[in-house]
């Protein structure tokens, strides 16, 4: 089957933003404009294409990344395939809520740009800030929208303000509104310095015409400034310009390009994102983000030789995909969404799966449009599409041709900070409750479920009390399985402060064979986010070979279960450097326990302590309620970090234990007339105060 796309015409794009900025909206905008769908779906009506789950449908939000492909020509200004500059762009629409950050986080892994959404009324808000991290680490160019700005207190050149000191100061509008707030009627671009317009945000193109006279001086000032910006890093453009020559429209806009692709410069336009003026984000998009041509070559570790290897984004190289997401389909089973870097992939052939040494069939690949499918018979390199069939793959996973295999960097994801236990209802509900969890583990990487080995419940962990009634909500609709839910709970964890050592010696004589194991375990505190790391310092074979793992395992076993509370030790090297074993009596089991016990001894000398997740919270509210928040979050442990305006209201930015944060809706709401809200992310972990740590402990015990 032909290529029916140039590599160079693709875009791979995420819309990425805070909760409510409406990315959903937009995404629904550029499906309309480009014929994919025929009406704009209404997210408070629930009728949205790219939020195709009930939960996402029942709450207004965004919550599993949805994938679809759309096809755009700037020249004919619609969807057209057969144009000469038709492109073919995947989109990944994605949650805002930081309960689903993980969806944000894989997507940006595997896209090559992104367009960042701003509420125009709200500017940068908290999570604005969380997802433009998340696209820096990933090194992702992008261009940003500022939406609503047609609405009550839409404002673009506060939001580009807000934009330039919280994010980034390489931030410059590309075009910027004619009118506004309700006046909004269209757009004057800075490079072709022409006005488009329309009449109402349902007409099906822009009209161009000349710049209003009030316009012409804030265009050219602006104009002026974004020349200066983008010839800086082009010699030959800089050398005309401070010539005084012209700069054509191709030139300008191939400056703004490069600028953009070098991640370091942001074009920024802004409107109504319900309505025809998408055309200029999809204009944006082909002009200035990337196709995979444009990217360096992806980088992996060749699986037999350790050596560096790369792969260039072309169909001739070898096969190499990174699978992303893995979703259990009612129909098609498991779904396993990939991105390809290099080479093509057919249905029916086999690939490695290179993290497990496994080879894989791939029995169906389909391209997605939300939770429609559409089969295709081969994928090429610079296209994102998903396989049927795969058994081993999960999330992070690279798959590759056989002959050449490459190991590309795995995504990370962070722990989770809360936890409850669940249980099934009936009888009949405790074989399908393992099923329905082992099967959303797969699709959810900070989805975490262990037992607790003191009272035999089942607990899960995950990112925030939305994301667990989500996990709890789909198990009784996916799976048919009824359950109990405690309360929340938080996921504390343990660590130590100082070095110890201690010996650890397991002897049992019974009639017969005997059991012995012994060991001298060292453990020493890492710095925060170091991990656990085992060093085996044995010499002379005081501890044969064969008995090292299980030393390994019975000490991450006694990690797991702690030394204080039970909870998960973090952050340490533990280091066996000495012990003994007997020629008939010593076995694997006997230095496991040898080891377990040699862990917990050593951890209750070395300064124990409980660590707890602080969260970043910020609270919006009229300034009257301003002084009973401050008195609030304080008495709540709160570390107030700052406040600032935004519009009539006042921001208060805080980290808060949270422990304390649980309910905090409820009482926000009674506390401000119901006119307050907030939001909060994880931060960072933190010592417990010893006070608390007590209460915690003897909580644990009672």
């Amino acid at each position: 089957m032909p290529r029916l796309f140039p590599i160079d015409k693709t875009r791979n794009i995420g819309i990425i933003a805070h909760i409510d900025a409406g990315k959903t909206t937009v995404t629904e905008a550029i499906l309309f404009r480009t014929g994919r769908i025929h009406k704009i779906g209404e997210v408070h009506e629930g009728t949205t294409q790219m939020d195709w789950m009930e939960q996402e449908r029942e709450r207004g939000i965004t919550i599993t990344a949805a994938a679809t492909t759309s096809f755009w020509s700037p020249k004919a200004q619609e969807g057209d395939t057969k144009a000469p500059d038709a492109h073919r762009i995947n989109i990944i629409d994605t949650p805002g809520h930081i309960d689903f950050t993980v969806e944000v986080q894989r997507s940006l892994r595997v896209l090559d740009g992104a367009a960042v959404v701003f509420d125009g009324k709200m500017g940068v808000e908290p999570q604005s800030e969380t997802v433009w991290r998340q696209a820096d680490k990933f090194g992702v160019p992008r261009i940003c929208f500022i939406n609503k700005i047609n609405q009550i207190g839409g404002d673009f050149y506060k939001s580009l303000d807000a934009i330039r000191k919280r994010l980034s100061p390489n931030s410059y509008p590309i075009q910027i509104p004619i009118g506004f707030e309700k006046e909004t009627s269209g757009i004057v671009d800075l490079v072709t310095m022409k006005a488009y317009r329309y009449n109402d945000y349902t007409d099906k193109h822009l009209v161009e015409g000349e710049i209003p006279a009030d316009l012409k001086d804030k265009a050219n000032e602006f104009r002026h400034e974004l020349l200066e910006k983008v010839v800086e890093g082009d010699d030959a453009l800089l050398e005309k310009y401070l010539h005084g020559n012209k700069i054509s429209e191709d030139e300008f806009r191939g400056a703004i390009r490069q600028a953009t692709l070098k991640g370091d410069f942001f074009p920024v336009l802004g409107g109504d994102g319900r309505g025809v003026i998408v055309q200029s984000i999809l204009d944006t998009v082909v002009y200035y983000l990337p196709a995979p041509t444009d990217l360096p070559p992806v980088r992996g570790e060749d699986p037999k030789t350790h050596d560096q290897v790369e792969r260039n984004p072309a169909d001739s190289e070898p096969f190499a995909a990174l699978a992303f997401k893995v979703a259990n389909d009612p129909f098609s089973g498991t779904l396993t969404f990939f991105r390809v870097y290099s080479g093509t992939l057919k249905a029916g052939s086999y690939v490695l799966n290179v993290a497990k040494s496994e080879k894989e069939r791939v029995g169906r690949i389909v391209r997605l449009h939300a939770n429609h499918r559409e089969d295709v018979e081969e994928v090429f390199s610079g296209e994102i599409a998903a396989a049927v069939g795969l058994k081993y793959t999960v999330t992070g996973d690279t798959i590759a041709d056989p002959e050449k295999p490459i190991l590309l960097e795995n995504i990370t994801f962070p722990d989770p900070v809360i936890s409850q236990a669940i249980e099934p209802k009936t009888k009949a509900d405790q074989e399908k409750m393992g099923i329905a969890l082992s099967r959303l583990v797969q699709e959810d990487p900070t989805l975490k479920v262990r037992s607790d080995p003191e009272t035999g419940q089942t607990l899960i962990a995950g990112m925030g009390e939305l994301h667990l009634e989500i996990i709890v909500d789909r198990m009784k609709r996916e799976f048919g399985v009824g359950a109990n839910v405690g309360r929340p709970q938080v996921a504390y964890k343990e660590t130590i402060r100082n070095k110890a050592t201690a010996e650890g010696k397991y002897i049992r004589q019974t009639g017969g064979r005997g059991q012995y194991g012994h060991v001298w375990l060292e453990v020493e505190p890492k710095e925060h986010g170091g991990g656990y790391e085992f060093i085996n310092k044995i010499k002379g074979g005081a501890v044969p070979q064969e008995f090292i793992p299980p030393v390994e395992k019975g000490v991450k076993q006694a990690m797991e279960k702690g030394v204080m509370a039970g909870y998960p030790m973090v952050d340490m090297t533990v280091t066996l450097y000495d012990g003994s074993y007997h020629d008939v009596d010593s076995s694997e089991l006997a230095f496991q326990i040898a080891g377990s016990m040699a862990l917990q001894e050593a951890s209750r000398r070395a300064n124990p302590v409980l660590l707890e997740p602080i969260m970043k919270v910020e609270v919006v509210a009229p300034e009257e309620f301003f002084g009973d928040i401050m008195g609030d979050l304080s008495a709540k442990r709160g570390r107030i970090e700052g406040s600032d305006n935004r519009g009539t209201a006042k921001v208060i930015d805080a980290l808060v234990p949270l422990s304390e944060m649980f309910g905090y809706a409820t009482s926000l709401r009674s506390m401000t007339q119901g006119r307050g809200s907030f939001t909060m992310e994880f931060k960072a972990y933190e010592e417990v105060p010893a006070n608390v740590a007590q209460a915690i402990i003897a909580g644990k015990k009672a």
